[in-house]
C-alpha cells in the first residue's frame, strides 16, 4: 500500500537526522503558560506554539488579535501575496500529486465514511502561524483554500492561531474563513464530521483534540491533516521522554488509525509539508480506548 511503503522508507531515512529531528522535538516541551507563546520560527519560518496540557474541560479562553485594527494598505498587500500564492500552489505538480491521492478510491473512501450521511464536513485549521509575515504559513493555507474550492462536501472553514494580526485576521475572513473568538486549546469535540487541518502543530496540540474526543462516535468523526503519528511513534521507541510524556493519546490512536504520507514533490513545498500525513481513526470497540485515562 502506498502509505505504508513511504512510511517505511521515511522510516529509514529518521535515522540520520536524528539529532536535528531531537532539537525539533524539543521544542514541544509544555510552557508554563496555558495560552499558546510563540517560541521560535521553526526551520526559519513557521511559528509554533507550547502549550500546557489542561484536562478536557479547561475552560475556553476569550481571544482578540494584539493589535485591534487592521491596516488598510498592509491588508491590501497580504491579499496580494495570498492571491500569488493560491496560484503558485495550484499550477504546482504537488498540488497535482494532492489531489491524485485524495481522489484515490482507498483515501477517499475514508473521506466518505467519516461523512456518513451529511454532506459536508468542517474544516477547522489550528495554528496556520502568520501568514504575513512567512511563506510557509501562506502554502499551507492556500492548499486548504483550494482544498474548501475544490471538494463540495468541505464546508465551513474556521482558523485559529494566537499569533494572528487583526489584518491577517481581515485577510482570512476575505478568503471566506472565520477567525475564531476563542482559544479553544485545540479541543473541539467532534460531534459531527471535522477535518482537522494542523500542519506543523506541536505534538501537544494533536494530543489535545483525541483527548478530547477520546470516544468512538467522535474519533470516527475526525479526519486529520497534520504531523505523521509514525514519526512520533518511532521517537517514544528511541525513548524521546518529551514525545511520550506529549503524546499518549496519540501514540493510542496508532493501533486504530490509518495514515497516509503526504509526498512533498519538491524543494518549494518541503518545509510546508514534510513528515505530514492524512490519518483517519475507526476504533471499533471501547476496549480499544481503555488504555489511555483521561
Amino acid at each position: 500500500m502506498w502509505g505504508s511503503v513511504c512510511l517505511q522508507r521515511r522510516r529509514e531515512s529518521y535515522c540520520s537526522v536524528m539529532t536535528a529531528s531531537a532539537k525539533l522535538l524539543a521544542l514541544d516541551k509544555p510552557s508554563q503558560n496555558e495560552n499558546w507563546t510563540v517560541v521560535m520560527p521553526r526551520r526559519g519560518e513557521k511559528r509554533i506554539h507550547s502549550l500546557r496540557h489542561n484536562t478536557p474541560e479547561a475552560e475556553q479562553q476569550p481571544w482578540v488579535p494584539t493589535e485591534l485594527e487592521s491596516d488598510p494598505e498592509t491588508e491590501a498587500k497580504l491579499i496580494q501575496k495570498m492571491e500569488f500564492c493560491i496560484k503558485k500552489v495550484e499550477s504546482s505538480r504537488f498540488y497535482q500529486n494532492f489531489l491524485e491521492q485524495v481522489e484515490n478510491p482507498e483515501i477517499l473512501d475514508s473521506f466518505h465514511r467519516v461523512l456518513g450521511f451529511e454532506l459536508k464536513m468542517l474544516m477547522v485549521i489550528y495554528g496556520i502561524g502568520s501568514i504575513e509575515s512567512y511563506e510557509t504559513p501562506r502554502f499551507q493555507l492556500s492548499l486548504a483554500i483550494l482544498m474548501k474550492r475544490k471538494f463540495c462536501w468541505i464546508g465551513d472553514v474556521e482558523v485559529f492561531d494566537p499569533i494572528l494580526s487583526a489584518t491577517e485576521s481581515r485577510v482570512l475572513e476575505s478568503l471566506g474563513c472565520s477567525v475564531l473568538s476563542v482559544n479553544e486549546q485545540g479541543r473541539r469535540r467532534a460531534t459531527k464530521p471535522m477535518l482537522f487541518y494542523m500542519p506543523h502543530c506541536e505534538a501537544g496540540l494533536y494530543n489535545n483534540l483525541l483527548q478530547a474526543n477520546w470516544e468512538l462516535e467522535l474519533l470516527n468523526h475526525i479526519v486529520l491533516f497534520g504531523n505523521s503519528f509514525e514519526m512520533y511513534e518511532f521517537f517514544s521507541e528511541i525513548k524521546n521522554s518529551i514525545v511520550v510524556e506529549s503524546t499518549m493519546h496519540v501514540l493510542a490512536a496508532r493501533k486504530f488509525a490509518d495514515e497516509y504520507v503526504i509526498k512533498t514533490a519538491s524543494d518549494d513545498y518541503f518545509a510546508a509539508f514534510h513528515d505530514s500525513s492524512w490519518h483517519f481513526f475507526s476504533p471499533a470497540l471501547d476496549t480499544e480506548l481503555l488504555l489511555v485515562k483521561n
